[in-house]
């Protein structure tokens, strides 16, 4: 890993936070509850401090994509040295109207710049490449994401591409079965644990379709069908469902595709947004 890369770990423990087993979490919850001390523990002091063994902090440290403890701490060093400013917390009841709306573009900012700081250039053009030489594109989400998944299919549409999108359950499972190899299928879920979506990933994966996802968390159910894994980062409670910001950072990350795709084919998608234009000309006053 290398060292410009270093300077994710804060973001990318919420992103694997699910998934890690209890003595990670205790792992965890102790570096991000005070990341300006955890870089002076030894591997021993934060096995004590969380009360854990020290295979515990290793395990952490790898989840993360990093080679040990020491790589992990460095990463957490790069972060403490330019931090990203959030002046604006937990919105609260007696908040009033302009400190409600700093808080708001504070967050939403704050989830843009995560996502962006996660998005893996390599598995981009991966996720690229593969939908550029793709013969259908599929969009999949369930809920808010199949709402995000219908956005998606009305950009791409628009740049000449084959395009599908469903927010149905049942129509899902039915095209992911009609799914074949040299589709691309892109399931879109903040939480990537949505059945419903991972039970026809996986069917589209055992068809033999290239898998992208599109998740919050890179460690959920449905990464494990994934050839390539693009994270929108967001913060949801059960009872936040749907949260605007998640859906700010899912159109981030699918504005950047459908743009670098764009620019790559520029001929292609030149010829099909001059198409599409015209054909509403007429509708517009």
């Amino acid at each position: 890993m290398k060292i410009s890369d270093l300077n994710k770990s804060l973001i990318m423990i919420s992103s694997v936070y699910p998934s890690l087993t209890k003595s990670e979490q205790k792992v965890a919850d102790t570096v991000l509850k005070d990341p300006e001390a955890a870089v002076f523990y030894t591997i021993t002091d934060l096995a004590e401090k969380a009360q854990v063994g020290e295979t515990s902090v290793i395990r952490l440290s790898r989840k993360l994509g990093f080679k040990g403890y020491q790589e992990f701490k460095l990463s957490i060093v790069q972060d403490l040295a330019s931090p990203t400013e959030q002046m604006y917390g937990k919105i609260e009841e007696t908040d009033d109207m302009e400190t409600i709306v700093k808080k708001i573009a504070s967050q939403n900012t704050l989830s843009i710049q995560n996502s962006t700081s996660l998005l893996d250039k390599h598995s981009l053009q991966m996720a690229i490449d593969a939908m550029i030489k793709a013969e259908k594109i599929y969009f999949f989400g369930v809920g808010s994401s199949g709402i995000t998944a219908m956005d998606a299919k009305y950009r791409f549409m628009r740049l000449g591409y084959n395009v599908e999108s469903n927010a149905d359950s049942h129509i899902i499972s039915m095209n992911a079965a009609l799914t074949k190899k040299g589709d691309v299928v892109v399931g879109i879920s903040t939480s990537g644990s949505t059945k419903d979506l991972v039970d026809a990933i996986k069917i589209a994966k055992d068809n033999g379709s290239f898998i992208i996802c599109l998740t919050s968390h890179a460690r959920s159910p449905i990464t494990h069908y994934a050839n390539v894994i693009l994270l929108a980062i967001s913060k949801e409670t059960p009872l936040q469902g749907g949260a605007f910001s998640s859906k700010l950072a899912q159109i981030h990350v699918l504005d950047i595709l459908s743009t670098v795709m764009a620019i790559q084919q520029k001929d292609k998608t030149y010829n099909a947004l001059t198409k599409t234009a015209n054909s509403v000309l007429e509708k517009i006053y």
